[in-house]
């Protein structure tokens, strides 16, 4: 029996050009199609994110082989390359969007002298919706919430999730703090918000231990080849930090 839920964690997929730095926000499309592949073709059942606080809750049983797919910022290049192959396969999909910037280029990407691709519309989204992407929420502004101020956390994450409820026309559940920045005051607000679920950077299999709004997830970096994402799926992590909420323990920004 399964003990853990591989969370993967995606940015970027597109046709890039090989890199040094940055690695964990951008993954080669064709690395990609057969990531998936992989997953299809060796019994991988992969969750939404409904089904995974399903499992973690002992609402249904948990696959031996079980895996989540989420993709950060929400970016454009996701309808055009990863989409397409996650359709193939039937594989759902999560991704989280920031809500003031919908339609904008990921400015911070500038800061480290890099391309700002460009986020999805409004009107991509509600498309992608009705074709059965699930979209969270990222935040308001892309915010590294455990460097802000108590109210201005509570407005990031509470106006995000009312902006992007009123773009779907649908409930938003579930939410990934930027960065993996997250302390008790963040997590605590997400709470009040009523989101479902929260993921973090911290990397290991999610288990029924979690706390469902500090769930841990693996990042997949742009020189992942086939055994890199096997050691990903497979390797046995260091012990987590205690849950933010049940340790009553503040901590700073933790990131991939």
């Amino acid at each position: 029996m399964s003990t853990g839920i591989n969370i993967l964690m995606y940015h970027q997929v597109g046709d890039f050009a090989p890199m040094k730095g940055h690695r964990s926000t951008y993954c080669h499309h064709k690395r990609f199609a057969r990531q998936m592949a992989y997953l299809a073709r060796f019994g991988y059942t992969v969750l939404s994110m409904d089904q995974v606080l399903a499992c973690l809750r002992g609402e249904m049983p948990m696959p031996p082989k079980a895996v989540a797919l989420t993709f950060d910022d929400g970016y454009e290049n996701f309808y055009e390359y990863a989409w397409p192959v996650l359709q193939k396969h039937g594989f759902p999909a999560l991704v989280y969007l920031i809500s003031d910037l919908l339609g904008q280029p990921s400015s911070w990407f500038a800061a480290d002298g890099r391309d700002t691709p460009p986020l999805m519309s409004a009107a991509r989204v509600r498309q992608l919706h009705g074709e059965g992407v699930i979209f969270g929420s990222h935040t308001a502004t892309h915010a590294k919430l455990s460097e802000q101020e108590t109210p201005r956390i509570r407005e990031e994450v509470t106006r995000s999730k009312a902006t992007l409820e009123d773009v779907l026309g649908a409930p938003v559940h579930h939410f990934c703090y930027p960065f993996g920045s997250h302390d008790r005051r963040a997590v605590d607000a997400v709470a009040d918000a009523g989101y479902l679920s929260a993921t973090t950077c911290i990397r290991a299999p999610a288990t029924v231990a979690d706390d469902p709004l500090t769930l841990p997830r693996k990042a997949i970096s742009y020189g992942d080849n086939l055994l890199g994402y096997f050691w990903r799926l497979h390797v046995k992590n260091a012990p987590k930090r205690a849950s933010i909420r049940r340790a009553g323990e503040t901590f700073d920004a933790l990131t991939a």
